[in-house]
């Protein structure tokens, strides 16, 4: 292994425990509620993770354009308790970790609804981006997370 290779991966683990220590002390752009309760239980059911392709020039930009549009908007929706929002410099991919009370609360949420909000993101991603159409931070992974 190279010295840059030792480097590079030094870096990938640095950068996944600064992650968990962001989302273990709730120091993240979004508030954050603990997993665990002191009784044991577990205030989330369920986590969506998404990860979007977001090149460096546009980490302004997408970050812009979650406050105008999803952030508003999932702070109204029954269920939905706080995210966080994680940038990858190496593969240029933004993680979004999404935490809900109920996989129900979730689900429930109208396709038509979510399809909106997203259009709202796209045009304000298009707006700082200068892109004339299409979505300048497209979905690349879709998926969801349980808690221990």
């Amino acid at each position: 292994m190279t010295m840059q290779q030792l480097r590079s991966q030094i870096l990938k683990v640095g950068a996944l425990c600064l992650a968990v220590l962001i989302l273990l002390s709730g120091h993240s752009d979004v508030s954050f509620a603990a997993f665990a309760d002191p009784d044991g239980g577990y205030d989330v059911a369920v986590v969506e993770h998404l990860r979007i392709q977001v090149p460096s020039g546009g980490r302004q930009a997408w970050l812009e354009a979650e406050r105008g549009s999803w952030e508003p908007w999932l702070a109204r929706q029954e269920g939905f308790i706080g995210r966080d929002l994680l940038w990858d410099p190496e593969t240029e991919e933004g993680t979004l970790l999404i935490r809900w009370r109920s996989r129900e609360a979730w689900k429930a949420i109208p396709e038509q609804e979510v399809e909106e909000v997203q259009e709202r993101f796209e045009q304000l991603a298009r707006q700082s981006t200068g892109q004339k159409e299409g979505n300048p931070f497209p979905l690349v992974f879709e998926g969801e997370l349980l808690p221990p």
